[in-house]
């Protein structure tokens, strides 16, 4: 709370009711600043390997549908090769049309991450939003190589 000195006539100290908020744009500058520091730092721009999981295995489907990217880039269905134009041809002939069915997906190791994002977009093209993605087990025996 504020008190006004000056001219008056009197001895009586009148009390101003104004509020001070040049402390409370200090702290707002102090934390604007903060957050355009800390805005940069939180983006991660590490290299990731992705090539195991934790997590708990799911129960299977009777017939599961797989599809594999290989090293060299091209699509299998199951065990059969399958062409990239002709990927969604394939899994409505493999899911009898059923578009909710779950979708496998494998990849290699190797596969570029964009690679496997353009795998994926041709899948939902194709209507199917249901993708697993497959990898293996880590069964905490150490360290993934």
């Amino acid at each position: 709370m504020a008190v006004q000195l000056g001219s008056g006539g009197g001895d009586d100290l009148s009390e101003n009711a104004d509020i001070n908020i040049t402390p409370f744009i200090d702290v707002i500058l102090v934390l604007l600043i903060i957050f355009m520091v800390a805005a940069p730092l939180s983006t991660v721009s590490v290299p990731v390997e992705l090539p195991t999981s934790n997590a708990r295995v799911q129960p299977r489907p009777s017939k599961p549908i797989f599809v594999s990217v290989k090293p060299d880039l091209s699509l299998a269905l199951g065990e059969e090769p399958v062409a990239r134009p002709a990927l969604g041809a394939a899994l409505n002939a493999a899911s009898n049309g059923a578009k909710d069915e779950r979708i496998f997906l494998r990849a290699d190791k190797g596969v570029p991450y964009g690679e496997l994002m353009q795998v994926m977009n041709l899948l939902r093209a194709a209507g199917y939003l249901k993708i697993g993605l497959v990898g293996l087990e880590d069964t905490g025996s150490g360290p993934a190589p």
